[in-house]
């Protein structure tokens, strides 16, 4: 912070210094060409065109939580119990309906190596200075890694309220004295929360009409937090408007 705070203000600084040691000579009677700098802002045109990028990637990589893009989707699932006895096949079946909802994770800060000028994933470009009340103009790119889908079970939760039973089967034997006597339909709650959330997770990470949009929502929660969260505001403060912001999605280097 303080290299840029001296970077900020080194024009100023040299202006001073030089001004000084103008005075001192002139003071004593000696004349001597010093170089010629002009007195500035450190948010004057030819240090803003200068400093702005690496103010806002600075910004940027402050950004400690990932983004989060949730969606709901439905499904049926359909658990069956099996207890044969002897050569009477024994089985009772419920179909259930079931609500889940899953989010996918945007790294947004990958990392100092990810942000290299090398790795092209960082590129603001100044499109016009501030002249007196009119604002400058930016455009930016960036590239962030692909949207993860959820990782596991437990990334992914089923709606108990909204999630209910739909149809039921039995072997023909059921209701009779023999299968009756040993098969119990009323299901466990935590047997079948387990079941759907395993369906849920499987639909969450191979299941095209859920994945896309998932990653649609992680797309798009990024680039509004890092746009009106980050961007903006910086270069609102030096007198600049962002014309132009755009994220490209890429494969992780990690």
């Amino acid at each position: 912070m303080i290299v840029i705070v001296l970077a900020f203000f080194r024009r100023i600084a040299t202006w001073a210094v030089l001004a000084a040691l103008s005075a001192a000579l002139h003071l004593f009677g000696i004349n001597v060409h010093l170089p010629h700098v002009t007195f500035g802002w450190p948010w004057s045109a030819t240090t803003t065109n200068t400093l702005v990028g690496p103010l806002v990637l600075q910004k940027i990589e402050g950004i400690d939580k990932p983004a989060l893009g949730a969606a709901n989707f439905d499904f049926d699932f359909t658990h069956k119990v099996t207890k044969n006895i002897g050569f009477l096949p024994c089985w009772y079946s419920a179909t259930f309906h079931a609500v889940a909802r899953a989010s996918a994770t945007v790294d947004l800060n990958p990392g100092s190596a990810w942000w290299k000028s090398s790795t092209g994933h960082y590129q603001l470009r100044v499109l016009s200075q501030p002249t007196g009340s009119t604002a400058g103009r930016v455009a930016i790119t960036m590239a962030l890694p692909l949207p993860q889908l959820p990782q596991s079970v437990h990334d992914v939760s089923i709606d108990n309220t909204l999630s209910q039973p739909i149809a039921s089967n039995h072997s023909w034997t059921y209701p009779g004295v023999a299968c009756g006597a040993i098969i119990q339909p009323q299901f466990s709650q935590s047997v079948l929360y387990a079941q759907a959330q395993t369906e849920a997770f499987t639909q969450a990470t191979t299941l095209p009409s859920v994945t896309k949009p998932l990653i649609a929502a992680a797309e798009k929660e990024a680039a509004t937090i890092i746009r009106n969260n980050f961007i903006v505001p910086t270069l609102g403060a030096l007198n600049y408007n962002v014309t132009s912001f755009t994220i490209r999605w890429v494969p992780s280097t990690g």
